[in-house]
């Protein structure tokens, strides 16, 4: 009887094993991850790289088109997940570099607003722990600023690395980057990877997830699972640049130097004449184009010229110097190029565009057409 009772468990499971192989084999495929973040997968996610400035204040052409544009997009009517508490590992100059990181970020995109600050560190803080980023505080903010393609974020090389911000608020932005490295996390945003301020409409905006507006911040998540909580999976584990050689101060060996040695080439044929200033490199590739501004000159010019330079579709870039021995041979901008300039100009693929000039020169602006100014110290 035993026998015979043991032979029909076996076969009862024998019978059920291929339904038990199968729902094991759909729920690894449910939480399966996708493809190496190097991928096909992770290739063609919208506003990756340096194609246009991701992290940035500036001024549209038409500031009302580009509100009423973001204003037809909806906001996600789900519950927004906040972000995992940031956990640092790492020596204490790491945390000192992350900290000075996060802080000038902070300042740079988001002035003396406190949850405007609070937003932006915890945006960097998600892209440090995703894939598709720099895997650093440090390396995250300064992402690309060292290549000859040109910073993705465009406070660290449009002249915002050389200006001073005062003490006390330099002090508060730092008290919070603190606070967020020791895992207080800003909720609000969940795991937000993008924003941009509600005057512009970047060509990548409308195809990710709008999660939350703060202040004249949008923040936004790419859709599905590189957007989730999940996908933020690589752990910190420091190693920190150096926060001082970043930025350039006083006495450091500036990192980028190298932009300065490139040879001077001529000018394409088509190279166009500017109605104030005059052009000094055109890049085919529209990345870099430098000009020297016409003294005196105003801010219309300025953006002027940019746009007769960019001419073509695609990413575009102009520099512009009132002092023809500071401007370089070649990107990344060297120290003092960085310091001495005076317009920035940056359309990305979309058509959209972000103006920001030296105040200092350029009186009467407001405050979000200026080049941020960097602490002292």
């Amino acid at each position: 009887m035993r026998k015979a009772l043991f032979r029909e468990m076996a076969i009862m499971l024998l019978a059920a094993l291929p339904m038990l192989l199968l729902i094991i084999a759909c729920q690894a495929s449910e939480h399966r991850r996708p493809a190496d973040p190097l991928g096909a997968e992770m290739a063609v996610l919208p506003g990756l790289g340096a194609a246009a400035p991701l992290l940035s204040e500036g001024a549209p052409s038409d500031n009302d088109a580009a509100r009423a544009r973001n204003a037809a997009d909806p906001f996600y009517r789900g519950a927004i997940a906040p972000a995992a508490a940031f956990r640092f590992a790492g020596s204490g100059a790491d945390f000192d570099n992350a900290r000075d990181c996060l802080a000038l970020a902070a300042l740079a995109e988001a002035g003396g607003s406190d949850i405007g600050q609070r937003a932006v560190i915890q945006v960097v803080l998600n892209r440090v722990r995703h894939p598709a980023f720099a895997h650093t505080v440090c390396g995250t903010v300064f992402e690309g600023s060292q290549r000859r393609t040109g910073c993705q974020f465009t406070f660290t090389c449009d002249g915002a690395l050389s200006r001073r911000y005062g003490h006390n608020a330099w002090q508060a932005a730092r008290d919070r980057a603190e606070q967020a490295l020791h895992g207080i996390v800003f909720a609000p945003v969940g795991t937000a990877t993008h924003y941009h301020t509600d005057w512009v409409y970047p060509s990548w905006s409308p195809q990710l997830v709008k999660i939350v507006q703060v202040e004249t911040h949008l923040f936004f998540r790419w859709p599905g699972y590189w957007g989730s909580g999940a996908a933020a999976r690589i752990a910190y584990r420091g190693g920190e640049p150096d926060f001082a050689r970043l930025v350039g101060s006083p006495g450091d060996v500036a990192t980028d130097e190298a932009g300065a040695a490139a040879p001077k080439v001529a000018l394409p044929s088509d190279t166009p004449t500017l109605a104030s200033g005059s052009v000094m490199l055109r890049d085919p590739t529209g990345k870099a184009n430098f000009i020297l501004l016409a003294a005196g000159g105003t801010p219309a010019q300025a953006i002027a010229s940019a746009r007769a330079l960019c001419n073509r579709g695609g990413t575009c870039r102009v520099y512009g110097w009132l002092d023809g021995a500071e401007i370089p041979a070649a990107l990344p901008l060297p120290r003092g190029a960085r310091a001495a300039l005076q317009f920035s100009y940056a359309r990305d693929p979309g058509g959209a565009e972000i103006a920001l000039y030296n105040c200092d020169n350029f009186p009467g602006l407001p405050r979000e057409q200026c080049i941020p100014r960097a602490p002292g110290r």
